[in-house]
C-alpha cells in the first residue's frame, strides 16, 4: 500500500472520528444507566460497519489492486470524484440552510435534533424505550444509523487499490478502524477509569459541541470533499507513463559480408567494396 493511499485512508478516518453527531449521541448513551456496557455495544456496532465494508471491498477485488489506467481503476476514481462532489455539496447546503435559519434535512440531521431534544441520541421510540431500560443491542443499531456513510464510502473506494498480499496493508486497515473509533474509545476508557468525573466532563463537552457541531460538519465535509475531488481529478487526468517503443534490431556485419544475427540463423550476403571483382 503506497504512501498516498495511506494518507487518504488516515484523513478519512480522522474526519470520521471527529464527526460531532455520533460523538454527541455516544456521550448520552454512556451517561445513561449501564453506560459502560451500552457504550461498548455502540463501539462494537460502529466498528463492525468498517469491518464489513472493508471485507466486502477486498472480496470484490480479490485483494489485488487494479492495473493503473484500467477500466476498474478509472471507475474507482470516478466514484471517488462523485463522493467528493457530494460531500462538498452537502457541506455547502448545510451552510446555506444554517444562514437562512432553516433546519437541515436528512436522516442524520434529524437524529441530531432529536438527540438535543430528548437526550436519547435521536433513536426511535422503541430503541429509546429499550435504551432507558438498559438494553445493550439498541446502542449497536444506533451506531449503524449514525455512521457517516459518505466518509465510509470514500474509505471503501480508497481500499480498492489495497494489495492484500502485503502484511503492511492489514496493519494500515487496522489503523484505519482504530483511528475512526478513537474518539469513542477515548470516551469509553475515561468513563471506565473515573466514571463520575468523566461523565461530568463528557456532558460538558457535549454541550460545547452542540453549539459548534454545524460549523464543524460544514468545514469537515467541504475540506474532505475538495481533497477527494482534487485527488480524483489528478488521477483521471494523469495519462500515465508513456510506453517505450522497442528499439529496432541491429545486424552487425561480420568479415566477408556475412551477417551473424543469430547462431545458426540464415546468412545474409551484403556487397562490400572488398568483395567486388573487376572485369
Amino acid at each position: 500500500m503506497g504512501a498516498p493511499m495511506v494518507l487518504d485512508l488516515m484523513l478519512v478516518a480522522l474526519a470520521i472520528t471527529l464527526d460531532p453527531l455520533p460523538l454527541m449521541a455516544f456521550v448520552l448513551v454512556v451517561a445513561s444507566a449501564r453506560g459502560l456496557r451500552i457504550g461498548l455495544a455502540f463501539i462494537t456496532g460502529w466498528t463492525a460497519c468498517f469491518v464489513v465494508v472493508l471485507v466486502l471491498v477486498l472480496t470484490l477485488t480479490g485483494g489485488s489492486p487494479p492495473e493503473p489506467r484500467s477500466p476498474p481503476s478509472t471507475a474507482a476514481l470516478a466514484v471517488k470524484l462523485a463522493i467528493g462532489v457530494a460531500l462538498v455539496g452537502y457541506g455547502l447546503r448545510r451552510h446555506l440552510l444554517r444562514r437562512s435559519g432553516r433546519e437541515p434535512a436528512g436522516h442524520r440531521a434529524r437524529k441530531a435534533r432529536e438527540s438535543r431534544a430528548d437526550g436519547t441520541g435521536g433513536s426511535s421510540p422503541f430503541l429509546t424505550y429499550r435504551l432507558e431500560r438498559g438494553a445493550v443491542w439498541p446502542a449497536a443499531v444506533l451506531a449503524v444509523l449514525l455512521q457517516p456513510w459518505g466518509l465510509v464510502a470514500a474509505g471503501a473506494v480508497t481500499v480498492v487499490d489495497a494489495d492484500g498480499s502485503h502484511k503492511s496493508t492489514w496493519f494500515v486497515l487496522v489503523a484505519f478502524c482504530l483511528l475512526a473509533t478513537a474518539s469513542l474509545l477515548a470516551a469509553e476508557t475515561s468513563l471506565a477509569l473515573r466514571p463520575e468525573r468523566a461523565r461530568r466532563r463528557l456532558l460538558a463537552m457535549r454541550g460545547w459541541m452542540a453549539g459548534h457541531a454545524e460549523r464543524a460538519i460544514v468545514v469537515g465535509s467541504v475540506a474532505i470533499g475538495l481533497y477527494l475531488v482534487g485527488k480524483s481529478v489528478s488521477g483521471l487526468a494523469d495519462p500515465g507513463a508513456p510506453r517505450a517503443e522497442p528499439a529496432p534490431p541491429s545486424y552487425p556485419e561480420a568479415e566477408g559480408g556475412r551477417d551473424r544475427r543469430t547462431p545458426g540463423g540464415p546468412p545474409r550476403w551484403t556487397t562490400t567494396p572488398s568483395s567486388r571483382t573487376t572485369g
